[in-house]
């Protein structure tokens, strides 16, 4: 099961990615930002539950699909298309190598399972 959840992940990843090249960027420039959500980690500066909220907030497929939609629609700001399209991206991404929303319990608590943990 482990394997066909990661060729999903792996499929949304290369739909990110189809996505991005249909905008007027070179392709290069998708993964120059593709690590750009992981600044929501610096949340956990200030302790696991600012922590979570701002990981989850640069995580969420939601939010990029919201964002990207946003800005292909309603608002017309490529910016937010490109923005939408990377947090979407980087969240199937990290979800390949079994990295999923945080729980306020501490970064290594996720909806995959525990980060590290051989059984999760």
């Amino acid at each position: 099961m482990k394997v066909i959840l990661r060729l999903e992940e792996f499929t949304l990843l290369f739909l990110g990615f189809f996505l991005f090249m249909r905008m007027d960027l070179t392709w290069w420039w998708f993964f120059a930002l593709l690590l750009t959500p992981d600044i929501g980690m610096l949340g956990y500066l200030a302790g696991n539950k600012v922590g979570a909220f701002t990981y989850n907030l640069f995580h969420h497929r939601g939010v990029g699909l919201l964002l990207y939609f946003l800005g292909i629609s309603y608002l017309n700001l490529p910016v937010l298309e490109l923005i939408g399209i990377i947090i979407f991206s980087h969240a199937a991404m990290d979800r390949i190598f079994g990295y999923g929303l945080k729980y306020e319990k501490g970064f290594k608590f996720t909806h995959l399972g525990e980060i590290g943990n051989k059984n999760g």
